[in-house]
């Protein structure tokens, strides 16, 4: 019935979006511990940056990487969370630059940053038990590019395990909804992520996004046969859904212990 009304009320439906556009920010601003958007790209570029050309070391973060312009820092929530991080300033997922073919491959860079999360819980962590995530635009809290790196919720783990089949070289959707929002799925090799951006074959490969890029986001995680599995999401804020495929993960790392 609410619906129905909606579609006959262009009134009703306007204001009925401004509400889930105010109720998405109010949210927006309280992912942030500091309140501060910025935060990210003050921590790297006022001391990790400075302090690894300075001091020949890259505190506070964990590594500052300056021939690949990027650094890794270890994120407040979570026992195991990283997030790789660029140097050079680029708001986020929606940034020109990488769709650049000579800006550095962060996923790849960032997939190579696990070894951070073995190190810090002093025992390895399987490779089937990790993500990465870029959240869109709307599920973010920062204007610095950032990806998380940490563990798949078990039941991501799951239903990926259950669905990896269906799963080809092609965009695809999921053949069931991922945390109850509809994801795109896409099967590379390793060669595949080394070679190519996941924020290029995005841009390329999936119709609007080009144009659009702050409209999505994306993750990264491993099927059971050892491929990557690249998976994209579209924000849709009349259904609730910020693309936010941080929602994949789980940074207490509950996999580790089952």
């Amino acid at each position: 019935m609410m619906r129905r009304r909606l579609r006959r009320n262009p009134a009703l439906l306007f204001l009925a979006t401004l509400f889930i556009i105010a109720a998405v920010g109010i949210h927006y601003h309280q992912r942030s511990p500091t309140g501060n958007p910025n935060a990210l790209w003050q921590i790297v570029s006022q001391k990790c940056v400075p302090h690894q050309q300075q001091l020949g070391r890259p505190d506070p973060c964990r590594e500052v990487n300056l021939q690949n312009s990027y650094a890794v820092l270890k994120d407040l929530e979570g026992p195991l969370q990283y997030l790789l991080i660029p140097i050079d300033r680029m708001t986020g997922i929606e940034s020109p630059v990488l769709l650049n073919e000579k800006t550095p491959n962060f996923f790849y860079h960032a997939w190579q940053a696990r070894q951070y999360l073995s190190e810090k819980a002093r025992t390895p962590v399987p490779d089937s038990d990790l993500a990465l995530a870029v959240n869109s635009i709307s599920g973010r809290s920062q204007n610095q590019l950032h990806i998380h790196i940490s563990c798949l919720r078990p039941d991501v783990r799951r239903q990926l395990d259950n669905e990896a089949g269906a799963i080809g070289p092609s965009w695809q959707p999921l053949p069931a909804l991922l945390r109850g929002h509809p994801y795109l799925a896409k099967r590379i090799t390793a060669d595949g992520l080394a070679e190519q951006s996941p924020f290029i074959t995005l841009a390329h490969e999936v119709p609007d996004a080009a144009g659009n890029m702050g409209h999505f986001g994306i993750a990264l995680a491993k099927l059971p046969d050892g491929a990557y599995l690249l998976l994209a999401v579209e924000r849709n804020l009349l259904r609730f859904n910020q693309a936010a495929p941080e929602e994949l993960q789980d940074h207490d790392c509950a996999i580790l212990h089952q």
